[in-house]
């Protein structure tokens, strides 16, 4: 699963790594963003405006909003036939932007988790392969989203089994053009190389998404 992730990077830096995004004026630093939060994606609605989803996807035919409580990750496996996504993974896909994410490695003694913070060495943002929906009265739609997850890469592994899909950039267009038929895009649905990737051990502050400031990132000592 992915349940925490973080974007922290100037926006000039953002701007910089997607020049045709259209980012808002301002963009708070997050270093630990949590399920019900608000996410930065680009929708598949043709303009790469970057809007605000709520981490979470509500379906359209959910009855109260807190169904998408548990809805913040999509398995790649069976997103096409799950109901709570199927149509969003024909009709509303988006990219979620992201520059690490964290997963807890289980130790030795069976009791202690250790978060770890997995980027990429480079330091570049990347995108998640998301969904979008919109849910409620016209008068006051919640747009929200979810995060596609696939097995894990060779660095990933020894610390989760599951990893959030990471999109390459030659594969925006093909994800994002509404045009794209669901079985074109199983493809994409794999494991991001495990080569330019990092990952190391950071501080059990991690644990509580009240805390979201740069000890969030930093190396655990």
């Amino acid at each position: 699963m992915c349940g925490r992730f973080s974007l922290w990077l100037s926006l000039s830096d953002l701007q910089e790594a997607w020049p045709d995004f259209i980012f808002p004026q301002e963009m708070s630093p997050r270093y630990n963003i949590a399920p019900t939060q608000p996410v930065a994606v680009v929708p598949n609605t043709g303009d790469h405006q970057v809007a605000f989803f709520r981490w979470g996807l509500i379906p359209f035919w959910a009855k109260e909003a807190d169904v998408g409580n548990t809805l913040f990750n999509a398995r790649a496996e069976t997103v096409a036939n799950k109901p709570a996504f199927s149509a969003a993974f024909k009709q509303r896909r988006c990219l979620v932007l992201a520059d690490g994410f964290y997963e807890w490695r289980a130790e030795a003694d069976g009791k202690t988790k250790t978060p770890m913070y997995i980027r990429m060495a480079s330091g570049q943002p990347f995108a998640f392969a998301g969904l979008w929906e919109t849910w409620g009265p016209q008068e006051s739609l919640t747009h929200s989203c979810t995060i596609i997850t696939t097995r894990p890469n060779a660095l990933v592994a020894p610390i989760h089994d599951r990893m959030p899909v990471i999109l390459p950039p030659e594969a925006y267009a093909q994800w994002l053009n509404p045009a794209t038929p669901p079985f074109a895009l199983n493809t994409l649905l794999k494991p991001y190389p495990a080569e330019p990737m990092t990952a190391y051990a950071v501080s059990r502050l991690v644990n509580s998404p009240m805390n979201d400031t740069p000890d969030c990132i930093a190396p655990a000592v």
